[in-house]
């Protein structure tokens, strides 16, 4: 067996997903036979009662706050980090870390440089896929439905075109941190201003009002679909994160081939962002029943109740045998 290095916090809004995910990841991995050190990017490797303190299941309704994530970011030094002892001498580094630098590339950068194995796509996919705008123009080149879009400012007549309600979201996040909808004009200044408090650059995006649904994909295989039913207008951060304010349908009760669409479309995203080993692919219906892509997810969350253990598991895939094939697609490339 392995000897795994699990890296985990970092400094982004995403940091307490990524904790909750490393809580269960850990122990799937012993359970796998691998020896395990959890190592966060702030404090370093993390003792076994330090890890018990630290690494919770549960996430908080809101993100951390500016304040402390500001705080964290000062402390945080991922070059230092990737460059010194803290991930040395293990056979696979194994993130579990969302969003910004940690998930759109820079760190995958860091560790290649380092000559360092690491699960998940490399620095290139991990930027194109992070790169929301970038992300559509992809898809576009590819062929793959999306919703249209603008980058923020943008002038009336390209607004009028996208219609109302428009999404206005960062252009570079993850957990639908700072995504809001503005059903009209007067909604539209407020929206920019949430999305610039995470992102300087700020995606508009036309609403599609039909159902939302998601696909897994893990090697060079589309898993199942599994439809999301938010409780709110969107799949927002509180729904994601709050038990009870959203119902996760797997697989999807739909037509098998509208499934087998998603899926196919899954992949060709998956790929056409250069990405491996897994990925989660986001999907919403349009007006007509056409599957778009929202976006992919590079490092989608890691708890056993997250959507791509559940995606897996509608094929037959646990979530340690999930963690074991990760593995297994890292070490083997």
């Amino acid at each position: 067996m392995s000897r795994i290095a699990l890296l985990t916090g970092g400094s982004t809004p995403e940091r307490d997903v990524a904790l909750a995910g490393a809580s269960q990841v850990a122990p799937a991995l012993r359970g796998l036979g691998h020896e395990v050190v959890v190592v966060e990017t702030i404090e370093g490797p993390l003792s076994r009662e330090r890890e018990q303190t630290l690494l919770d299941p549960s996430v908080a309704r809101e993100p951390p706050s500016p304040e402390e994530l500001a705080e964290l970011a000062r402390r945080e030094n991922l070059p230092a980090l990737v460059a010194g002892p803290a991930l040395a001498g293990f056979d696979l580094v194994f993130l579990v870390l969302h969003g910004g630098a940690v998930e759109g590339g820079l760190l995958q950068a860091l560790l290649e440089l380092a000559g360092l194995r690491f699960t998940g796509s490399g620095s290139l996919g991990s930027a194109l896929a992070m790169d929301k705008e970038v992300s559509k123009r992809l898809l576009r080149e590819a062929g793959i439905p999306t919703a249209e879009w603008g980058v923020w400012p943008l002038a009336s007549d390209r607004l009028a075109a996208l219609g109302w309600p428009l999404v206005v979201k960062p252009a570079n996040a993850g957990s639908s941190v700072g995504v809001t909808v503005a059903h009209g004009a007067a909604e539209l200044p407020d929206a920019v201003e949430a999305a610039r408090a995470v992102d300087s650059e700020v995606l508009v995006e036309r609403f599609l009002a039909g159902r939302e649904f998601t696909v897994g994909v893990l090697g060079d295989r589309a898993l199942g679909v599994g439809e999301i039913v938010p409780s709110h207008e969107i799949f927002d951060y509180e729904c994601k994160y709050t038990p009870g304010m959203t119902r996760e349908i797997f697989p999807a009760e739909i037509p098998p081939a509208l499934a087998e669409r998603m899926r196919a479309l899954g992949l060709a995203t998956h790929r056409a962002f250069k990405l491996r080993d897994f990925s989660r692919i986001d999907f919403r219906l349009d007006a007509d029943g056409t599957p778009c892509v929202l976006e992919a997810n590079t490092l989608p969350g890691m708890t056993r109740t997250s959507l791509l253990p559940q995606s897996a598991a509608t094929l037959g895939i646990d979530f340690g045998a999930l963690c074991a094939e990760i593995c297994r697609l890292a070490l083997t490339r």
